[in-house]
């Protein structure tokens, strides 16, 4: 049997694979469950600093597996399914580990969900973007959430209202991807910016990437006062110290993670 999700490690960098590619990588609830899973396993690994999120096949994500939400037609069943894909999204935004989402075909749904959740997106040119729930009468709720934290609320909206496919370069545009390259360059490029990445202190990503989520919860007042706190603890770290004197010697770092 073919193992769903597959993980590759590469220098300090995870890369997972979705691999259901003849259902164009629908989240069921078994690949849904086992990408939860792996990212649980990556956040208390210290060899690992970034993690790529990617897929094999025609398409990087086409949502939730319609087929096998309709086979089992309960609300229990439906409320598994969506409890299970906002612990999985919110996973990844409190992964203390930058997540790299690589976007090559239509991420369409939860797809594009899972884009607007990772905290950078690198796509090809010929990728497409959608929240097409819309059009067969389930509106895109949980995609929602991720999508309106990630892009202005026009955008959003319109996206979640027309259901209508998102060139990569218009989704550059209003921010729910970082990259456009060419389809052939993107294993290059994302491999490029995620080792760029990982050679960072992972300790200091780690607090910068909690705190930017948190403070971005927060009110004007409210957000300084706390990344006055944050940046205070971040100072007292060794890896602060260390990148202060390594810049003012005009030597490279040498990170410990502490």
């Amino acid at each position: 049997m073919t193992d769903i999700l597959l993980r590759r490690d590469s220098d300090r960098v995870a890369i997972l694979t979705l691999n259901r590619p003849a259902a164009r990588n629908a989240l069921s609830l078994g690949l849904m469950e086992a990408l939860d899973a792996e990212l649980a396993v990556i956040a208390d690994n210290p060899a690992i600093h970034v993690v790529v999120i990617s897929a094999n096949g025609p398409a990087f994500c086409a949502g939730h597996d319609l087929r096998e939400i309709r086979a089992n037609p309960t609300r229990q069943d439906y409320e598994q399914v969506f409890a299970l894909c906002s612990r999985l999204m919110q996973r990844i935004v409190r992964l203390p580990k930058p997540v790299i989402a690589q976007v090559h075909g239509v991420a369409t749904a939860a797809g594009c969900q899972l884009v607007a959740s990772a905290d950078l997106a690198v796509a090809a040119d010929t990728a497409r973007f959608a929240t097409p729930g819309v059009d067969i009468g389930l509106f895109c709720s949980t995609p929602m959430v991720a999508l309106s934290r990630a892009v202005g609320r026009k955008a959003a909206m319109e996206m979640l209202l027309t259901g209508d496919m998102v060139s990569a370069e218009r989704a550059r545009e209003f921010g729910l991807i970082n990259r456009v390259v060419p389809e052939a360059a993107l294993d290059d490029a994302v491999l490029s910016l995620a080792r760029q990445i990982a050679a960072k202190s992972p300790l200091t990503v780690a607090i910068g990437k909690e705190a930017f989520y948190r403070q971005a919860e927060m009110d004007l007042a409210a957000a300084y006062d706390y990344a006055s706190k944050v940046m205070t603890r971040n100072m007292l770290a060794r890896d602060a110290a260390e990148g202060i004197d390594a810049f003012l010697a005009k030597r490279p770092p040498v990170w410990t993670g502490t």
